[in-house]
């Protein structure tokens, strides 16, 4: 049995730290596992929207937390997650664990980190900040239907993000590539 925090940092993620195992990428298979039966139980509790699980752990010296990122379709995030460390800021800023501006290095199962902060907006809503770097390992192609508003496919563009060095992010809307007002 294990317990966690179900919070939205781009995705809904389960964030669980006491899973019992060891966060080192010759566990991947274990780690898919456990996440995945993870993910099938807090879905079948009532929580269909959870589409991701991260399990944490410790870091190495330097990071604050190492992860495993289980996402949709049994593959797992070789980088710290920049979805996923928003919903982890969320949580510790939730819990008085992080305060706005203070500094959280996450680490992803390969090694790799991300610095994230937040600040709070007017209203209170958290507003994160994550440098890293990221590299090209694929492409996509998004098409939307003309007929369809934009919503319908949950583009909202709301949320800041800030990935360091190089971020390149192609999104195609369409053959025209534009987005209707």
């Amino acid at each position: 049995e294990v317990s966690g925090d179900i919070a939205w940092g781009g995705n809904w993620f389960y964030l669980v730290e006491n899973h019992g195992q060891h966060l080192r990428l010759a566990n991947v298979a274990e780690l898919t596992s456990l996440a995945t039966r993870i993910r099938m139980a807090i879905n079948a509790a009532g929580h269909p929207e959870v589409d991701h699980v991260e399990l944490m752990g410790p870091g190495t010296p330097g990071a604050h937390a190492r992860n495993f990122d289980l996402c949709p379709g049994l593959a797992y995030d070789r980088s710290p997650c920049g979805t996923g460390t928003s919903a982890k800021i969320a949580c510790l800023a939730a819990s008085g664990k992080l305060a706005p501006g203070q500094k959280w290095v996450q680490e992803s199962i390969v090694g790799s980190t991300f610095t994230a902060r937040y600040r709070l907006d007017r209203d209170g809503s958290i507003i994160p900040s994550i440098t890293g770097r990221a590299y090209v390992t694929g492409e996509a192609t998004l098409l939307r239907r003309s007929d369809l508003p934009r919503s319908a496919y949950g583009l909202h563009f709301r949320h800041q993000v800030q990935l360091g060095a190089l971020l390149l992010l192609a999104l195609v809307i369409g053959r025209s590539g534009a987005l209707p007002g």
